[in-house]
């Protein structure tokens, strides 16, 4: 009958589980894999304090994120930009409307997010007004307005 260790997860393990769970394991998995790996350390008193005050930290930092996504979403959801393009018949788009290009347009409202944080329904290739969605992390996401303009040639 094999005898069980306690240590402390660094990072997810598939199976054993997640970063600062205190997991059992068989001393050959520790000291063959999860602490040459850097995946555990061993469970002493120092490193479960240790770990327990760096869970404060990350959770405390993890508030902070996400109570400044909500802010920048509450502020984005009043949000309207507008994007002029040359159309064609139907009021058609000659090519669509890119995420660079609503990118920019946040930018110059004083909005600076990643253009892959960006969920557009399809390609935007008429004029109109439409709705995207940005993810701005910690499960909070924004949703504002864009209204594809025709441009006017002068």
């Amino acid at each position: 009958m094999a005898s069980t260790i306690r240590v402390i997860l660094r990072e997810n393990v598939d199976k054993l589980g997640k970063a600062g769970d205190l997991v059992k394991v068989k001393p050959g998995y520790a000291r063959n894999y999860l602490i040459p790996k850097s995946l555990a350390v061993s469970a002493t008193r120092d490193n479960i304090k240790r770990v327990e005050h760096e869970r404060k930290a990350v959770i405390s930092q993890v508030a902070k994120l996400k109570h400044n996504a909500e802010d920048v979403a509450a502020q984005l959801n009043e949000v309207t930009i507008r994007i002029a393009k040359p159309v064609g018949d139907n009021d058609r788009l000659y090519g669509s409307v890119t995420t660079k290009e609503i990118i920019e347009a946040l930018e110059e409202k004083g909005f600076s997010i990643d253009r892959k944080k960006l969920e557009l329904s399809g390609p935007i290739k008429q004029t109109g007004e439409f709705e995207i969605v940005a993810k701005l992390g910690s499960g909070v996401s924004a949703r504002f307005k864009l209204v594809v303009e025709k441009r006017v040639s002068a």
